[in-house]
């Protein structure tokens, strides 16, 4: 069966190399591209022209494969300045929001660029994401991040002091918070906010959440709520199945709420 257009590797697509969980890379297709590994060493350049799923070998005749990159795989696998929102939290987030193809969302905090890849994905093709940092090298170490992802269209970047300024938007469909005090971001929120519509943020204390929640319940956000993810992987062996001995336990307590109009 002839692969779809699509599902054909070109020039500087994105591909996750796989040759077993140790040892993956994340790398854009480009002519001349070699790997070296301890399996052995990987010639790319022929991998453009063939379908995702092809299989290649290392000059020591171990097997790689050519694989679609998960959304998770581009926010994991980008050059970190910061830490970044784990995709198990971000799933759990992106769903409590509305958003979608079209979406404007604003973002604070954007450190390495990993949400607002995310983000713009999820509003392209005609969506916007506007993120806002104040350390203007984060800012450009994330549009490279951006730019190789492909979704540089999709973003605007803004250093500023959205606690001192705002955001300078209105009328946007989610707020997302990635700051240490986001109870001083929330009353800025409101005010680029659509009525109805969705604030998350993150934090690893308890503390911070403590002053959020009292910030958005002086606010007018109602439905608050706090959750927190715990992800563990099971092992299946043939000699049986477990749990594995390590998870990714607490990364963050996630919170959501949403605007409420205020009374006439």
């Amino acid at each position: 069966m002839k692969e779809r257009p699509e599902n054909i590797i070109k020039d500087k697509d994105l591909v996750l190399i796989y040759l077993d969980e140790k040892r993956q890379f994340l790398v854009q297709a480009i002519k001349g591209l070699r790997l070296s590994s301890d399996l052995g060493d990987l010639n790319l350049t022929g991998i453009i022209n063939q379908p995702f799923g092809y299989v290649g070998q290392t000059h020591l005749g171990r097997n790689f494969y050519c694989l679609k990159p998960s959304t998770a795989d581009l926010m994991m696998k980008v050059r970190r300045t910061t830490t970044i929102v784990y995709p198990k939290d971000l799933g759990y987030l992106i769903l409590e929001t509305a958003i979608g193809p079209g979406s404007r969302v604003a973002e604070l905090g954007t450190g390495s660029g990993a949400l607002t890849l995310v983000l713009a994905k999820f509003v392209a093709p005609d969506g916007v994401v506007f993120s806002y940092e104040r350390r203007e090298d984060f800012i450009e170490n994330a549009k490279k991040n951006i730019e190789r992802a492909g979704y540089a269209a999709n973003v605007e970047f803004k250093c500023t002091d959205v606690a001192k300024q705002g955001f300078g938007q209105t009328d946007v469909d989610a707020v997302f918070i990635d700051v240490p005090e986001p109870w001083v971001i929330v009353p800025k929120a409101f005010e680029a906010l659509k009525g109805g519509h969705h604030l998350v943020s993150w934090s690893p204390n308890v503390e911070q959440v403590k002053s959020t929640i009292e910030a958005l319940a002086a606010h007018n956000f109602q439905r608050i709520k706090v959750k927190e993810i715990i992800e563990r992987e099971m092992l299946v062996r043939m000699q049986g199945v477990r749990p594995r001995e390590r998870g990714i336990t607490h990364t963050a307590y996630l919170v959501r709420a949403q605007k409420i109009l205020a009374t006439s």
